[in-house]
């Protein structure tokens, strides 16, 4: 079969099928923005469904006609393409429906990243044909890349990280908002649940002797399609290895140079280098999460040891048992994720003593905030009381936070005031920091 012939299967087949029912985000994608719209994210994260979602509304409830939503996924296996043949998804779509006006039309390209040159085909798409143009990549780096070079000032980029907790309580089918004690028991029974086995948006859903399997195999897709495929890289142990290792560093500082050590110390040969190109892979990919030591510096600040974290929790219990009940950490890891959901510029305090987060964004005060699961033991509420007070004061600030799992009420300690965020309204959304 011809690639014209292709194209207009895989569309026509796209326009005849059922409608696919999905549940709906928190983020909302303009229409008619005159913009490309980007949607980046890792993999299984739910862009696709936000395209979907986003198509029914299109159709269902703007009076939009099926027809002219132009929907190609580019994982799909028979694409095998290169740039020039892009064009040809133009004269497949105009054969199928001759007459249509383009200008119309909303074009819905997903996991575009996979063809050498897609930016110069969507920025002309863009210029001559329609200005409803949607696109999506599994890849941070390529496609930031990309638009900053190629698409300037012709774009809105949104990240679509895995569910938040509002989000996955809606895909579990239960309602946030009721404050009943019932009801908020469910809700707290519902928070373990996601600290523990994460918000990829398949997972809520999958029964729970399915979910370990599937998230092995999504570590799996990404290790093979994301890194060994697109990157070439040839040593498949060494790359799992590090990934894993990478995980296990959650909440902590990476250290290639002991990574490098521990490969060499069980025979491996490999070039030091390989490490700093599958670090700088594995965050393209969204799986390693780094950030920077504060400082008003950004300098200072980009050339700081980096503390990292990772893309989901249930991913992560699914490659290494170190954090299976470790609380703590989970609930860290799950906090950094908000934080980012949030659009949160987030780092680390590192002095005499340690902050685990502080916001900051030009124009405002840093904002530190310290994470501890449980405060119920003296000793542990000291010790965060005296590292976050610390932080404050270094910082001329005088107002500092700890998340917990307890609601305790705020204080004053060491001249900085201490205000307590209990974390399920928090990820709930109903108490906010500044």
């Amino acid at each position: 079969m011809i690639l014209k012939d292709i194209f207009k299967t895989i569309i026509a087949d796209f326009h005849n099928r059922p409608v696919q029912r999905v549940k709906s985000r928190e983020l909302e994608l303009p229409v008619r923005s005159g913009k490309i719209i980007t949607l980046t994210g890792p993999r299984r994260s739910g862009k696709s469904y936000c395209f979907l979602y986003l198509i029914n509304d299109l159709v269902e409830n703007r009076g939009g006609k099926i027809e002219e939503i132009l929907y190609l996924n580019f994982e799909d296996e028979r694409l095998q393409l290169k740039a020039s043949d892009l064009n040809i998804i133009l004269q497949a779509y105009e054969e199928l429906y001759p007459g249509m006006p383009l200008e119309n039309c909303y074009f819905f390209f997903d996991e575009i990243q996979n063809i050498q040159g897609w930016e110069k085909f969507v920025r002309r798409c863009n210029d001559t044909i329609t200005k409803n143009i949607f696109v999506t990549g599994s890849n941070a780096n390529l496609l930031s890349q990309e638009i900053a070079t190629a698409l300037r000032g012709r774009t809105i980029a949104y990240e679509v990280l895995p569910l938040s907790f509002r989000e996955f309580l809606t895909f579990k089918g239960s309602n946030s908002k009721m404050k009943v004690s019932a009801t908020r028991a469910k809700v707290n029974r519902l928070f373990h649940e996601y600290l523990i086995q994460g918000g990829f948006p398949e997972i809520a859903q999958l029964d729970d002797n399915l979910k370990l399997r599937t998230l092995q195999e999504y570590f799996d897709v990404m290790t093979y399609r994301d890194l060994i495929e697109r990157y070439e890289f040839s040593n498949l142990s060494v790359i799992k290895y590090f990934l894993k290792r990478v995980a296990s560093t959650t909440a902590s500082y990476l250290s290639l140079n002991k990574i490098y050590n521990e490969l060499r110390s069980q025979g491996y040969k490999l070039d030091k280098n390989l490490l700093y190109e599958v670090n700088e892979a594995a965050k393209a990919v969204y799986l390693s999460l780094p950030i920077s030591k504060f400082d008003y510096s950004e300098l200072k600040r980009s050339g700081s040891e980096k503390k990292t974290y990772f893309i989901d929790n249930g991913l992560l219990n699914a490659l290494t048992v170190k954090f299976s009940n470790d609380y703590g950490k989970l609930l860290e890891n799950l906090c950094y994720l908000e934080l980012r959901r949030r659009a949160k510029e987030v780092y680390y305090y590192k002095d005499v003593k340690e902050c685990d987060f502080i916001i900051h964004s030009d124009g405002n005060k840093p904002v530190p905030i310290q994470i501890c699961y449980s405060l119920t033991d003296k000793d542990t509420l000291a010790r965060e009381i005296e590292s976050l007070t610390y932080c404050c004061r270094k910082l001329n600030v005088h107002t500092g936070y700890i998340l917990s799992m307890e609601e305790l009420p705020d204080q004053t300690a060491n001249g900085v005031l201490v205000k307590y965020l209990p974390a399920v309204p928090f990820f709930l959304g109903e108490t906010y920091l500044p």
